[in-house]
């Protein structure tokens, strides 16, 4: 059965490997991302049962928008994917400018709160669905140079896991690490050796149906891509 699905981060990457095959998989997308010319592009790549919209999560404003536009839509997202991330420049914790690290959690954490402050109302009222919200490999682990991302990802566990406590039946809050694909993000930390792994159209012909799997029965938990 076609369903509704919100994504942030569409416009590179894994968000937007998603967006391509929930849509090719005959599901209603609904996604956003800050660069308007990638959307753009999704817009004219899917036709137009579907919604792409330029959307920064670090804008209490821009999410509001979006969110005002996607529901005029639609009662509620089935599925609601909080995949908008960065990551900082590799160095030392101490050597990442306060300015940077600050970006990063409202991108990371904030942005993900707003997100589902602007759609858990609604999912609430139709009484079902499930928020996704991606960590990482490093949200359970931590490596060197990366400290700031392990703290936002390490802070989206626990978060979703709090979430679910607070959700009434029905609903789902999920943390998803997406393995290791090789990303701009990966690259920036693995150099060459990303490209050791899969890129995001062959991840994402796994990870989709895997998400779209998720229901109630999930809340709470902790998930890795099968095969990642």
């Amino acid at each position: 059965m076609p369903k509704n699905i919100v994504i942030t981060g569409v416009s590179r990457g894994l968000g937007r490997a998603m967006a391509l095959e929930f849509a090719r998989r005959g599901h209603r997308v609904f996604g956003g991302a800050r660069d308007t010319a990638a959307i753009k592009s999704l817009t004219n790549q899917t036709g137009g049962e579907h919604f792409f919209s330029g959307l920064d999560v670090a804008d209490e404003n821009s999410v509001k928008l979006f969110a005002e536009e996607t529901l005029s839509q639609i009662k509620a997202p089935d599925l609601l994917i909080n995949a908008a991330a960065s990551i900082n420049e590799p160095a030392p914790l101490w050597e990442v400018p306060a300015d940077e690290f600050s970006q990063l959690m409202e991108v990371n954490l904030t942005g993900v709160h707003r997100i589902i402050a602007a759609f858990t109302p609604s999912m609430i009222s139709a009484g079902s669905g499930v928020i996704v919200n991606f960590s990482s490999g490093w949200g359970r682990s931590t490596a060197p140079d990366v400290a700031p991302y392990c703290a936002t990802k390490w802070g989206i566990e626990g978060l979703t896991q709090a979430l679910a406590h607070d959700l009434p039946p029905g609903l789902a809050a999920v943390a998803f690490n997406p393995g290791i694909i090789d990303t701009a993000m990966l690259q920036k930390c693995f150099g060459e050796e990303a490209s050791h792994y899969p890129g995001p159209g062959e991840w994402a012909k796994i990870a989709v149906p895997f998400l779209d799997s998720l229901d109630a029965g999930h809340n709470g938990q902790s998930l890795t891509c099968p095969g990642m």
